[in-house]
C-alpha cells in the first residue's frame, strides 16, 4: 500500500514525509483492518513531525483523525463494509488504576492513532475494534474527519470546564477546536465571548454569532463563568484567568504549551479558581460528541489533496489551524483531504 511516512532521522525543512510503498498491515486480534476514506491532518501531527513531541518509534505513519470502511476483521457488532471513524485515542490497557475507576482517558498505558502506532496517513490502517465509532450515512468523509479530534477533544473541554446551559464562556483562540465548540454552547443557550489574535478568525467567530469578539490582549467585558484556552500559549492561559468570577474553572485545550508565565495568585487565583488541563479524550465522549453534531449538522470546511501532498497539507498546519488528510472513496491511493477547522457560516447549527 501507499503510505506517507514520518522518520525520526530523515528530515529536511519543509519535508515532514516521504511517500512510500509499504506492507498492508496484518489482522490481528480485537483488531480490524480499515481501507482509509479520509484522513484528518491535526497540529498535533505537525507537533511531533517538529520533534515538539518526542518520537515513540523510529518510523511512523500519522494521521488519527479517520474515516474508514471495514475490510478484514468485521463482526456480529461491526460488519463487514462498516464505516467507521477513529480518532487520537486508539486504546487503553482497561487494567490500570485509572482506566477501573473510569478515567481511561488518563491510562498509564494508552495507544494513541498515529503516534504510538501507525495511522491514517496511508490506504489502509489496522485500529482496535473497541475504538471504532460507526458513523451515519449522513456525515460525509471528507467534513466527518475534522470531529474527529478537534471536534471531540472540543467537546471534552466543555466538560472539563464544567460548563452549564446559559453560563457566560470565554474562547481564548478561535482555531481547530474552538469553531466547532461555539455550535454545542449555542445549542446550551450559552453567551460565547472570543478573544483570539488573528483577525480572519474574530471575522469567523463573528459570522458565527459569538456573542462578543475581540482582539487576544483585550479583557471580555462582562466576568466570565467559564473559560476554554486554545492557543497552545501560558500567557492565554492567564488572560482567561483574568477573565473569570470567583469560582470560575479555565480549562486548558492543549496537547503542547509553551510556559507559563509568573501571575498573582492573590489576584488571579484565589477565589476558587480553577485552572484544569484537557488530557486526551474517552470513547463517550466521542459517541456524545459525534451524535450531537449530527443532530446539529455541524459541518466543516474542507480541501482536498492527494496523498502525494502530504507535505503541503501538514506544512499548513503552521498557523494554528486544523486540516484533513484522507483519501477519496473513489480512489484511495492518490487522494489526500485537508480540512480547514472553521465551520461554513449557516450550517453549524440544525433547526
Amino acid at each position: 500500500m501507499k503510505a506517507a511516512i514520518y522518520s525520526a532521522a530523515a528530515k529536511a525543512p519543509g519535508v515532514f514525509l516521504h511517500i512510500k510503498d509499504v506492507p498492508r498491515p496484518q489482522l490481528k486480534n480485537g483488531h480490524v483492518l480499515l481501507r482509509v476514506l479520509a484522513c484528518g491532518v491535526c497540529r498535533t501531527d505537525l507537533h511531533i513531525a517538529e520533534g515538539d513531541m518526542p518520537p515513540l518509534q523510529d518510523e511512523l505513519i500519522p494521521g488519527h483523525q479517520i474515516v474508514g470502511k471495514i475490510v478484514e476483521g468485521g463482526t456480529m457488532d461491526l460488519p463487514m463494509g462498516t464505516r467507521v471513524g477513529v480518532s487520537w485515542m486508539g486504546g487503553v490497557d482497561g487494567t490500570c488504576w485509572f482506566c477501573q475507576h473510569g478515567m481511561e482517558n488518563l491510562c498509564d498505558q494508552p495507544t494513541f492513532t498515529g503516534y504510538s502506532v501507525n495511522g491514517g496517513y496511508a490506504e489502509y490502517v489496522l485500529v482496535r475494534a473497541d475504538f471504532t465509532y460507526p458513523l451515519p450515512d449522513e456525515m460525509d468523509n471528507v467534513h466527518v474527519v475534522p470531529l474527529l479530534c478537534a471536534g471531540i477533544i472540543g467537546f471534552r473541554s466543555l466538560r472539563v470546564a464544567g460548563i452549564q446551559p446559559g453560563e457566560r464562556v470565554g474562547l481564548f483562540g478561535f482555531g481547530s477546536s474552538a469553531s466547532l465548540a461555539i455550535a454545542i454552547l449555542q445549542s446550551w443557550k450559552c453567551e460565547v465571548y472570543v478573544a483570539t489574535r488573528g483577525k480572519s478568525h474574530r471575522k469567523m467567530a463573528e459570522s458565527l454569532g459569538a456573542t462578543w469578539v475581540g482582539d487576544e490582549d483585550v479583557k471580555p467585558p462582562v466576568p466570565l463563568d467559564r473559560a476554554v484556552t486554545f492557543a497552545p500559549s501560558g500567557k492565554v492561559v492567564v488572560a482567561a484567568l483574568t477573565s473569570l468570577r470567583k469560582g470560575g474553572v479555565v480549562a486548558i485545550n492543549a496537547i503542547h504549551l509553551d510556559q507559563m508565565p509568573a501571575f498573582d495568585y492573590d489576584k488571579l487565583l484565589w477565589g476558587e479558581r480553577q485552572i484544569r488541563s484537557v488530557a486526551n479524550m474517552e470513547r463517550q465522549d466521542a459517541r456524545d460528541f459525534l451524535k450531537l453534531a449530527h443532530e446539529l449538522k455541524i459541518k466543516p470546511q474542507a480541501t482536498v489533496f492527494s496523498l502525494d501532498d502530504a507535505n503541503q497539507a501538514l506544512a499548513e498546519q503552521s498557523p494554528p489551524a486544523t486540516t484533513t488528510l484522507g483519501a477519496a472513496d473513489q480512489n484511495p491511493t492518490n487522494t489526500l483531504t485537508a480540512a480547514t477547522d472553521q465551520p461554513r457560516s449557516g450550517t453549524t447549527r440544525g433547526n
